[in-house]
């Protein structure tokens, strides 16, 4: 089955060389999309240099900075008219270890949203602050207060997604554009009855680059919570979710 990575990227020229080439390296056929948001610093020119180079990288192209909710959304649908089974967000600046990619494939056979989690049986956050930590830790109590979704990290943003689940969801009435987008997505998928199951991963700070991370984003993120909790949107009537545990896996680190 075809899985495709997808990442969004904005100046991430320091990483996104080594993050492509750490997923082409892996035994199984991961093909990866970069889809790059006009980048000033270069990075959609490393990106095309890297199709070049192997016939599993894409480039998409997109002409502004609409947000990742936007930017992810056009990667599912490349990913889809190229005929993915399997569609795997990921961050450009290895927060999210690409080595871990096997065990999300591996945990989608009893499911249909793997989410890579932080918070699952413990915490596995490396090069945190303090505040930053308790500050994600109440982000995720509160969305599971708000919205109900049975996972530890409904905030994380790697995150596998079988092809039906997104076909399934209306992506164009999203309420999301900026870093709520992730929580929105599995609310949306939870609520039409698809299997979500939660793999324990370890989440690094970057090393390079900035982070897009603001106090702007985490207003918009509290504002549209409530918006998406209020608003029924195009999901449907409840089914009867399910949490899979996924057996076998354990947190996965660099070497």
């Amino acid at each position: 089955m075809k899985a495709m990575v997808v990442i969004p990227t904005y100046n991430e020229k320091e990483n996104i060389e080594q993050t492509v080439a750490m997923v082409l390296s892996l035994p199984q056929e991961f093909h990866v999309l970069v889809v790059d948001d006009s980048s000033p610093d270069g990075t959609g020119a490393i990106a095309d240099r890297l199709s070049c180079e192997s016939d599993r990288v894409h480039v998409l192209h997109r002409t502004a900075k609409e947000g990742i909710g936007p930017a992810y959304i056009a990667g599912f649908r490349y990913a889809i008219d190229a005929g993915a089974d399997y569609i795997i967000e990921m961050d450009a600046d290895r927060s999210h270890d690409p080595m871990a990619l096997p065990a999300f494939v591996a945990a989608a056979a009893e499911a249909d949203v793997v989410v890579g989690s932080r918070y699952k049986d413990g915490v596995r956050v490396v090069d945190w602050a303090a505040k930053r930590l308790l500050l994600s830790l109440a982000a995720s109590y509160y969305v599971k207060l708000v919205l109900g979704i049975p996972v530890d990290d409904p905030t994380g943003g790697f995150t596998l997604w079988r092809r039906r689940v997104l076909e399934a969801l209306d992506l164009k009435h999203l309420a999301s554009r900026g870093y709520s987008f992730q929580v929105e997505m599995k609310y949306r998928a939870w609520k039409k009855g698809f299997k979500l199951a939660e793999i324990p991963i370890v989440f690094y700070e970057r090393r390079l680059g900035g982070s897009k991370i603001s106090k702007n984003i985490v207003y918009e993120a509290l504002y549209v919570l409530w918006r998406i909790r209020l608003t029924p949107g195009p999901d449907g009537p409840r089914l009867a979710p399910e949490v899979v545990a996924a057996r076998s896996v354990e947190p996965v680190t660099k070497s």
